[in-house]
Formats: structure tokens, sequence, C-alpha cells
């Protein structure tokens, strides 16, 4: 997506406001009633990091890794739920201590009750694979995210337009560091408390209400986020 910045359009690989996803790791034992938190895990942190398009793939994946341990190693293995950026895609492992049962891609018969969640995870990853140590192996597959750098932003026109924004708004502090470099999303997120309530003063300077426009913004954000599927 294209982002305003001084001088015309740059693209979204120049991101001013760089999302920062640390690696995400938690040991469980496999058992079914973990995989209901290990979904809503996934979805928090997807969520924070700014990727709300990935979660119920990624949930999906979650669901029939440990599935297959539970399958196929047996309830209560130890096991290690793993969640990083890689490049620009998701990837999600999920560790267990069995070297020998490996996971298969089976194609399942149409009313077949079991098989199929290799086969869902094939269909919904962009690849995945299994990655034999010595003591344990590791089944991964990665999400694509669309986005332009590791630490880049989804959102389209509107979020691109307003990092241009909060860019300048945050150059405003560039006591505490270099003209130009990159911003945190801390300091982002200050900015846009300023660059909003900026809006707000200008708003009653001109004789409008600021909450009616408060309301109405929000109004909007909601149904674009709910059209977008959010």
């Amino acid at each position: 997506m294209p982002a305003l910045c001084e001088g015309g359009w740059s693209s979204m690989s120049d991101c001013r406001c760089g999302v920062l996803r640390k690696e995400w790791e938690l040991p469980f034992l496999a058992e079914p009633e973990e995989v209901a938190a290990l979904r809503r895990i996934v979805r928090l942190h997807l969520t924070q990091w700014g990727l709300p398009e990935v979660v119920e793939a990624a949930q999906l994946c979650v669901s029939e890794l440990v599935a297959n341990v539970i399958t196929h190693v047996g309830p209560h293995t130890p096991t290690t739920f793993r969640l990083t950026m890689k490049d620009t895609c998701v990837r999600i492992e999920v560790s267990d201590p069995d070297t020998r049962a490996l996971p298969t891609l089976l194609a399942a018969e149409t009313n077949a009750e079991s098989g199929r969640g290799m086969a869902l995870l094939d269909a919904v990853a962009d690849r995945w694979g299994v990655i034999l140590r010595s003591d344990s192996k590791v089944t991964w597959c990665e999400l694509a995210t669309g986005l332009g750098s590791s630490t880049g932003h989804t959102g389209g026109l509107r979020v691109d337009r307003a990092e241009a924004l909060l860019g300048r708004y945050g150059e405003r502090g560039a006591s505490r560091r270099e003209v130009g470099s990159s911003l945190t999303v801390a300091v982002a997120e200050e900015a846009a408390i300023d660059v909003i309530a900026d809006l707000l003063h200008w708003l009653r300077a001109h004789g409008c209400d600021p909450d009616e426009a408060l309301d109405r913004a929000q109004e909007h954000f909601e149904v674009e986020v709910e059209e977008a599927g959010c």
C-alpha cells in the first residue's frame, strides 16, 4: 500500500512506526482442554501484533497441530508451543518428544471422522514441515501476512495516511532521538493522542461539537472494521 510522505508517496516498506513482534513460547501438556486456551492466546497475540486477518487460520493450525500430538503421541505429552515472525510470515511451531510419530498428509474419505487434520493444515498454511532433532520433533507451519516487512503494518490507506502524519508529530520529540529515525509504537501512540487532541481543539475553535465528531468517527471506524471482517 502507498503511504503519504514528504515529497510524495512511498511504499509500505518505508513503515515509520515498526510493530515489535517478539517471539512467544509456552510449554504445556497436550490435552484437549488446552486447545481452547491456546486458541485464545493466539488471538490475543496476533491482535496485539496488528494481524487480525490471520487469527482464524492460525487458530485452526494450532488446533490441528495439538490434536495431532494428542492422537498420535498421546494425551499428557509434554509439548511446547511457539509463535514467531519469520520474515513476513507468522510461524507456528509445536514440539513434542516423539521422533517416530511423524505427521502425514492423508487423503481422508469424505465421510471419515479422522485423518483430516494435516489436510486442513495443508489447505490453510502457506508452508508446513517437520524438523527432527535427537530428542524431539518440531511440526511447524507458516501463514503469509501480506506485510512489506517483519515490522510492517496492515490496515490499508487510512493507516498509511495516519502513520505519515504521526511521523511528523513524533518528530516534535526529536530532542530524545535523531530526526527521521523510526518511531516506536509507544512514541507513535503518544503522537496519535496529540493528533486527536489537536483536532478536537480545531473543531471547538470552528464552532463544531468535539464529542459529536468523536462519536461519528467511532461509528465510521466500527463500520469499516466490521466490513473488513477484522
